[in-house]
């Protein structure tokens, strides 16, 4: 799993988790679904674990879990759910979202051999 990290808001740094990330014939297939968390400086190995084996879980533990967001047709219908401790803003989400889009345009960026 290699997760985004990205500043949105001017100062609040995130880690972006794609709920699944694959492999098809060879080229990288990505996800609609993506888990939105803050991104500290001192997170350790064992909570990146943690997190990633949160990801199929219907209710996330991790105190920096800020939601998802479920692309449900990309470039036009993208829906943010705010189920972690705390919340982004419309213009936050709407950073995230330019961003995994931008990603996503281009796969090349999203190092997929780190995983």
């Amino acid at each position: 799993m290699v997760p985004l990290f990205f500043t949105v808001g001017g100062n609040r740094p995130v880690k972006i988790l794609p709920n699944i990330q694959a492999q098809a014939d060879g080229h990288p297939v990505l996800t609609y679904t993506y888990n939105i968390y803050s991104s500290a400086n001192d997170e350790t190995p064992a909570m990146e674990s943690r997190q990633e084996a949160e990801l199929l879980l219907e209710k996330k533990l991790d105190p920096n879990y800020l939601g998802h967001l479920a692309i449900e047709d990309p470039g036009k219908l993208f829906t943010y759910i705010a189920d972690g401790n705390a919340e982004l803003s419309t213009t936050e989400v709407q950073e995230v979202i330019e961003n995994i889009m931008h990603y996503r345009n281009h796969p090349g960026l999203w190092n997929l051999d780190e995983s």
